[in-house]
């Protein structure tokens, strides 16, 4: 039985598919009476975890189809950044945004809500312009930002929920260059009176720390190629490329030398071509809106010392708000809080309650994705389209052939 990429997790499904065409995913999904899609296995908790038919989509076809005309590009579930990424570099055309890591699906960073960074930068899922799903009969179905209007949003970031996907259309822009430099010794009291200024010095920032000293030990920037150079005045160049686990080899990350280069080699940390750890690591997010940033960032100074014992590092990125029914940017500029854990869940677990007790007031939302021990309720009350998507879910699978334990303890009143 397959575990996900960090190997905390063992799928329960009885039977595990790997379909070759969608005729074969068609009837398969028709036949089962609990059936989850399996994406490439980046999530912490068990979301794609299922008692009836894992469903793996590494072996359909690998499309890539850009209409050029219409500036979209239709792309299969199981398909990875860094191919889509490259295939869109070769015809001039990019997307906005990438996450940290290129290796990860596009179906399954969109059905999560996973996003990437910039003050004025949606999460992934705002690009997708369409979406075609099996559902619960067997038949394919196309949902459109046009067609379908406020349904559409509802279905975007689905938690595999409303059937399994096959294809998403997503809007592209014109390539562009970044370059990308990383600086060194902002202190906390730095970050918090300047914020704004910092988040907003480049096209995406990303704050690192590992909480065992009020500062954050590294600030990558990503900036356009045309634009000036971020003055960040509280922070000094990096002696040379590093890392953002603290002592980490930085050979597999991206450049860090200021020199322009292809939006996909730039935005994300970590090179295509690298695995960029041995999954030896748990991870949590939280995300709160942009006007409790500063508050967040205090309330997790004042657990230092809880934290910084089995935490690797702590990502602090900013997200601009959509309109995605269950994106964790829903209707708010947002601010992520990114943990990267050790590998011990028993010593994690109780930091997990603690930092999340310290947030509770902050009106955060876990990623998706991710590991947290945050109410159901709480997690619910955190949407204000949750009704309305659990009415969508209802429509669309009325038997709840895509629901699981995961869907069942967080989204069941």
């Amino acid at each position: 039985m397959p575990t996900n990429w960090a190997g905390n997790l063992t799928f329960a499904a009885a039977r595990v598919h790997r379909p070759a065409d969608l005729d074969a995913l068609r009837s398969l999904v028709a036949g089962s009476r609990h059936v989850k899609a399996l994406g490439s296995g980046h999530s912490f908790s068990d979301i794609a975890d299922t008692e009836g038919d894992l469903v793996e989509l590494a072996a359909l076809p690998a499309e890539i189809d850009l209409d050029s005309a219409a500036g979209t590009v239709r792309v299969a579930a199981a398909v990875r950044y860094a191919e889509l990424a490259a295939a869109l570099h070769a015809h001039g055309r990019a997307l906005p945004n990438m996450a940290s890591l290129p290796h990860i699906s596009v179906a399954g960073s969109v059905a999560t809500g996973t996003h990437g960074s910039g003050d004025a930068n949606g999460g992934l899922a705002t690009s997708v312009r369409a979406l075609d799903l099996i559902t619960a009969d067997g038949e394919s179905r196309t949902l459109s930002r046009e067609s379908d209007g406020d349904a559409f949003d509802g279905a975007v970031v689905s938690l595999g929920a409303l059937g399994v996907v096959t294809h998403l259309t997503l809007d592209t822009v014109p390539d562009f260059r970044i370059r990308q430099r990383v600086r060194t010794g902002l202190e906390l009291s730095d970050a918090v009176e300047h914020f704004d200024a910092i988040t907003g010095a480049a096209y995406s920032v990303s704050l690192f720390t590992d909480w065992r000293a009020p500062r954050f030990g590294q600030v990558w920037l990503k900036q356009l190629a045309d634009a000036p150079d971020p003055d960040l005045p509280w922070t000094r160049p990096a002696e040379g490329p590093l890392h953002p686990v603290p002592g980490a080899d930085p050979v597999h990350c991206t450049p860090q030398d200021g020199e322009p280069g292809p939006w996909h080699e730039r935005l994300p940390h970590f090179r295509a071509g690298f695995t960029p750890s041995s999954g030896e690591e748990l991870q949590s997010e939280y995300l709160v809106p942009r006007a409790n940033a500063v508050a967040a960032l205090q309330a997790l100074a004042g657990l230092r010392g809880t934290i910084a014992p089995v935490l690797q590092v702590c990502e602090i990125r900013t997200v601009a708000a959509d309109r995605l029914w269950l994106s964790p940017a829903h209707g708010r500029d947002t601010v992520a809080l990114h943990f990267t854990w050790i590998k011990d869940p028993a010593a994690v677990a109780p930091v997990l309650a603690a930092v999340e007790a310290a947030l509770a007031p902050l009106d955060p939302r876990p990623h998706w994705g991710k590991l947290f021990t945050v109410a159901p309720d709480r997690v619910r009350a955190a949407y204000p389209r949750m009704a309305d998507f659990l009415a969508l879910a209802e429509r669309t699978d009325p038997t709840a052939k895509f629901g699981n334990a995961y869907l069942r303890r967080l989204l069941s009143a």
